[in-house]
């Protein structure tokens, strides 16, 4: 008789010593107000802080916290592809640790699960907290995904979502290296629908998406769902072509009626300084895929796992979990193991 819980949630953790113990107590809160059974997975991203620490004394303290403790950061959507990895439950939550996506709507998320739906998204109504900066381009790039990658992404949602096992399995055999996975949650299918709710501020600490992170994000968003980038460069190369083209007779009507509009070199410089520029930004565009198919050929792992910790005697996570090159991880053995 399995005993895996029915509902797993996954929280990537990166230096939130300040928030962790008030996490697990709003998610006990919440998940001890239903029948179903459950976990919470602790993704620690190379945390540089306590956070690991923490995490441990809660995995000590209760046996439905489990611990992946990644070897160095990896990166946010790779510690929430590592949580889906470990998860054993019917349906996986996916969560933000800094308590902005409220626990307490995960109850929500389960109601419409139980109706049938195999992924019930989080959309933000409200954001509270943030700047007039991150709103403003966080609406542009929702409406902007939205309208150039090949995928329906839902407007105004984030990775705090619930699928269905049979979506979690599906995601497990996409291991693209640079991951958009709200985008791949949206590809994969199955029935979908969104729960409206109010984004709150951080309870502690400061955002981990600076602008540098956000833009790259952005880019692994574009590139893995929309090849618009590279039709924009035949676009443009179009409209200069007609452009030159119609520039010939114009440029030898005006010499020839001895205007001095287009005499000296002013206007050839200007023109291939244009030119190179666009140049440049399309061998940038190239670029972009070019590198992603290259980290795709290298077939690295997407994570090292140094420690597990995990309450199952034999130090299993279940039959889904991660096992060497079939899931790219890697996971070195060490004392905690096992649960020790």
């Amino acid at each position: 008789m399995s005993t895996n819980p029915v509902i797993s949630i996954i929280a990537p953790v990166y230096n939130e010593e300040p928030i962790i113990d008030e996490l697990y107590r709003r998610i006990v809160e919440v998940m001890d107000s239903q029948p179903d059974s459950w976990e919470l997975v602790l993704v620690n991203d190379g945390s540089r802080d306590r956070s690991a620490e923490l995490m441990f004394a809660l995995h000590e303290r209760d046996a439905r916290v489990r611990v992946v403790n990644f070897a160095r950061n990896f990166g946010h959507q790779n510690a929430v592809t590592a949580g889906m990895d470990y998860a054993r439950g019917d349906a996986v939550v996916i969560i933000d640790a800094d308590l902005q996506d409220p626990p307490e709507v995960i109850l929500q998320l389960i109601d419409k699960w139980r109706e049938g739906y195999h992924v019930v998204y989080a959309v933000r109504s409200e954001r509270r907290g943030e700047s007039w900066f991150k709103k403003t381009t966080a609406h542009f790039f929702y409406r902007i995904i939205y309208r150039i990658t090949d995928v329906a992404i839902p407007l105004d949602t984030g990775d705090f979502r619930l699928m269905d096992r049979q979506v979690v399995k599906a995601l497990n055999t996409m291991r693209e290296h640079n991951r958009f996975i709200r985008g791949m949650a949206s590809w994969v299918g199955f029935r979908q629908t969104g729960v409206e709710y109010i984004r709150q501020e951080r309870f502690a600490g400061q955002t981990k998406y600076p602008l540098k992170k956000m833009l790259r994000f952005a880019l692994d968003a574009i590139t893995g769902f929309s090849y618009f980038p590279l039709q924009v460069a035949i676009y443009a190369s179009l409209v200069l072509a007609v452009i030159a083209v119609l520039a010939v007779p114009l440029v030898a009507f005006l010499r020839l009626a001895g205007t001095e509009v287009f005499e000296g070199q002013a206007t050839t410089l200007v023109v291939l300084l244009l030119l190179s520029s666009f140049q440049l930004l399309f061998f940038f565009i190239m670029g972009q895929y070019i590198a992603r198919i290259y980290d795709e050929t290298r077939n690295r792992p997407l994570y090292i796992v140094s420690e597990l910790w995990d309450p199952s005697a034999d130090g299993s996570a279940s039959d889904d979990a991660p096992a060497g090159d079939e899931h790219h991880a890697v996971i070195v053995p060490d004392a905690h193991d096992s649960g020790a």
